[in-house]
């Protein structure tokens, strides 16, 4: 109720009790508009049911929730089921018009708010985290790899007659697949060893480059964070490659927000002039929501309008959504708190696993360093045929997300091969498992993973011991 609807109700209920839900409302009145103000996520967690009450304020500013509204388009924002209409918070226009992605749309002054808002809050939490030089943040409703492929698309335009794309190897499908979705031809750079990490080849990224013309290559494509025993790709010397040949770079940081030591090195390529065209990540490996969005950073006005201007048509505001009430539930407290404690986390357990490995003439195979979420440990000492056994006996124990890598394993996609597929290398010499120490990870997931994990390892061990 506005001031003059409270005046009425004061003919109902004193006016000392009135006042003070006066009070009440102008304070949250007062929280809405320093973030609408300054563009910026709260100090402190907003309440759910305030940010229930703000969504439900937003979506009353859409056409198709005005009372009395005649639409007489093809779209006029219509939902059928009420659980649909609930679960969406009543906003069904989605973001953006024919022509670009963040464009206003006339129906949808609502929806078009919580867009623009949402993408300076989530620039706000990129500086947050520390990449404070980036000027541009864009919430797109595809996860990664059609993201990185919408990114290729937009640098293949100004490109045009670029037909390769040079490729640090990462064993993950969906960034390969984006460079084959694009109609591009991706080079492969294989990772090199050194001190048991693999790490990027800027020898044979500058071979490829002088062998291919630099005008003949659309972009070189750097991963961050990645399954160890990958480290982070040299992503100053790829920067510097880049700027002195005049080819785009761009980074494929799906889940690298959430680790400080990848948001530094993003930060320093940047403070050193390298060159940086575009970084994606995942909204859900780093915000803690649904699949189903990404983040597209940039410093560059131009290349922002050029990727809001590429994508066809209007779009989902759900992932749009789920970011605004997850910045605004979080707070800048919230996300910090989270990201200090994956990184004690982490560290306890590379302790407890290299511990454990020493313990059972194992070995971590990956750098604290250089792969500072996930984690690699051999398998050495179990038979070829028990280690694929080891992670489904582990999926059994309702251990998700360890992945095991079996020496040997091929795999193509489309029309390359890949040889120890999962490993990032075709040199890497032992079958490993690699876990990561992940935002959102609890202290007692540690406890519980060793304990069923050495169980089920000294299990398969005896097996090997037997049948020898």
């Amino acid at each position: 109720m506005n001031d003059e609807a409270l005046k009425y109700a004061e003919r109902l209920v004193p006016h000392s009790y009135i006042e003070l839900a006066r009070q009440a409302r102008r304070s949250n009145e007062q929280e809405i508009r320093l973030i609408l103000e300054h563009k910026k996520i709260p100090e402190q967690p907003l309440e759910e049911n305030l940010i229930e009450q703000w969504l439900n304020e937003i979506a009353q500013m859409d056409s198709n929730n005005f009372k009395g509204n005649i639409g007489v388009g093809e779209r006029e924002g219509r939902i059928y089921s009420s659980l649909v209409a609930r679960r969406h918070s009543l906003l069904s226009h989605g973001i953006g018009r024919s022509g670009d992605i963040i464009a206003t749309q006339p129906k949808a002054a609502g929806s078009s708010l919580l867009n623009k808002l949402t993408n300076e809050l989530v620039l706000d939490a990129i500086h947050i985290l520390g990449l404070r030089t980036v000027t541009h943040a864009l919430v797109i409703p595809m996860a990664t790899g059609m993201t990185m492929t919408l990114c290729l698309l937009t640098l293949k335009k100004q490109r045009p007659n670029s037909r390769y794309v040079l490729w640090s190897r990462i064993d993950q499908k969906s960034c390969f697949k984006s460079i084959l979705t694009a109609n591009l031809e991706p080079i492969i750079i294989e990772q090199i060893e050194n001190n048991n990490y693999l790490q990027t080849n800027i020898d044979e990224f500058e071979k490829q480059i002088q062998q291919l013309n630099p005008n003949d290559i659309c972009c070189i494509i750097s991963t961050t964070s990645c399954f160890a025993p990958r480290a982070i790709d040299n992503i100053q010397s790829l920067s510097n490659l880049c700027k002195t040949y005049s080819i785009p770079h761009l980074i494929n940081n799906a889940y690298g927000l959430q680790s400080t030591k990848i948001i530094h090195e993003i930060e320093q390529v940047k403070r050193s002039n390298g060159r940086i065209d575009y970084i994606v990540q995942s909204t859900d490996k780093n915000f803690l929501v649904p699949v189903g969005g990404s983040i597209v950073l940039t410093y560059n006005s131009q290349l922002f309008d050029q990727l809001s201007h590429a994508y066809p048509g209007r779009a989902s505001i759900t992932p749009t959504t789920d970011m605004f009430i997850t910045l605004l539930s979080m707070g800048k407290k919230g996300l910090l708190d989270l990201i200090e404690q994956r990184k004690r986390l982490f560290n306890l357990f590379y302790e407890k696993l290299s511990q454990w490995a020493k313990d059972n003439n194992e070995c971590i195979i990956s750098s604290k360093q250089f792969s500072p979420i996930s984690i690699a440990i051999t398998l050495k000492n179990l038979l070829n045929k028990d280690v694929t056994e080891l992670g489904s006996m582990l999926f059994t124990r309702r251990i998700s997300g360890a992945r095991v890598v079996k020496l040997g394993t091929k795999q193509t996609i489309d029309k390359y091969e890949f040889i120890n597929y999962g490993a990032h290398s075709s040199t890497i010499q032992y079958s490993y498992l690699t876990i990561a120490a992940a935002i959102g990870i609890e202290e007692n997931d540690i406890e519980i993973f060793m304990k069923k994990f050495d169980d089920v390892y000294q299990k398969l061990r005896r097996n090997a011991t037997s049948d020898n």
